[in-house]
């Protein structure tokens, strides 16, 4: 006998405002609980301390994660001055310490090292993959770790404030698999002295930012007194970077049911006007103002690559 699946049917996202102290992970199971949604994922993690943006995505929507976590990603967060820690934040034993404290115009002075295409040492607490083992895993046996530089794109890093000399408060926007806190770490050696993340909020995650985002107590809420549209994005508010090209419904249908759609027939006749399309373009297929699949252009046809089941 088939397994029933448990939960309902619910397409689309919900960018929560993650507390402090509950895993990525935690947060998306509650919000499932709360829609009793069948099926969820997140579009980014966060660590425990962090809070923020979690964008959630329900059914057909957690096709589209990959579009949210290769998005930019815009954090605030402090590092406190004069020790560093195993885990590089506030959650890790010190390992070492330093007097020195760095003035505004020493932070000032080196910040644009760290703008560009950067090189940096993730964190031991990480989940990089060693030999098969995670690397926090092995940290937290106290097993020496050696993990490879890796390049990471900083779009901006601002100094917004400097309230007392052991603390600086940043704003960065940057890449996938950007480190914040191996950025604290490495700008604090920069400045001859040692620093951690002590406090770390995500305001954007892709095209998701805090004005999107509610509490999970909010959401409890809303699904209580208020029309999914108070609460649930649609599927498409993933793909804001990426372009829209509409078809027919009947060039709906093949893509649908995993056919191609050819743009010209043997003659050279078009079928359809692709001129804004280049070969390899990646594009959201739509059809009456409705997400289809998310499709390639290549070899002279439109070929999904996944499709989206909402409302069919």
């Amino acid at each position: 006998m088939a397994r029933k699946r448990r939960g309902r049917l619910i397409h689309g996202w919900v960018p929560i405002d993650k507390p402090t102290g509950w895993t990525s992970a935690q947060v998306t199971s509650k919000a499932r609980r709360i829609l009793d949604a069948s099926k969820a994922g997140h579009g980014g993690t966060l660590d425990p301390m962090a809070t923020g943006v979690l964008p959630i995505a329900f059914g057909e929507a957690t096709k589209t994660v990959s579009y949210v976590m290769n998005g930019k990603k815009r954090y605030r967060f402090t590092v406190s001055w004069g020790e560093e820690r195993t885990t590089d934040d506030l959650e890790g034993e010190i390992k070492a310490s330093s007097c020195h404290r760095p003035t505004k115009q020493n932070i000032l002075t080196i910040l644009p090292e760290f703008i560009g295409t950067i090189e940096q040492v993730p964190p031991d607490f990480s989940a990089i993959k060693v030999a098969g083992e995670r690397a926090y895993n092995l940290a937290r046996t106290g097993e020496e770790i050696f993990l490879s530089k890796r390049k990471v794109v900083v779009d901006e890093f601002c100094l917004l404030e400097t309230p007392d000399k052991n603390h600086a408060i940043f704003e960065v926007l940057c890449g996938k698999g950007t480190y914040i806190r191996s950025l604290a770490r490495d700008i604090a050696r920069r400045l001859d002295t040692v620093g951690y993340v002590s406090q770390l909020r995500r305001t954007q995650c892709g095209p998701f930012s805090e004005k999107h985002s509610i509490s999970l107590e909010t959401l409890q809420t809303l699904v209580h007194s208020a029309p999914p549209s108070a609460y649930l994005l649609d599927v498409e508010a993933a793909l804001d970077d990426i372009p829209a090209f509409t078809l027919n419904q009947t060039q709906a249908d093949h893509l649908r049911h995993g056919r191609p759609v050819r743009v010209q027939n043997s003659g050279g006749r078009s079928f359809l006007e692709t001129s804004s399309l280049v070969e390899g373009d990646v594009f959201c297929a739509m059809a009456d103002g409705k997400p289809v699949a998310l499709a390639r252009f290549a070899d002279g046809e439109i070929r999904a690559v996944r499709v989206l089941n909402i409302y069919i």
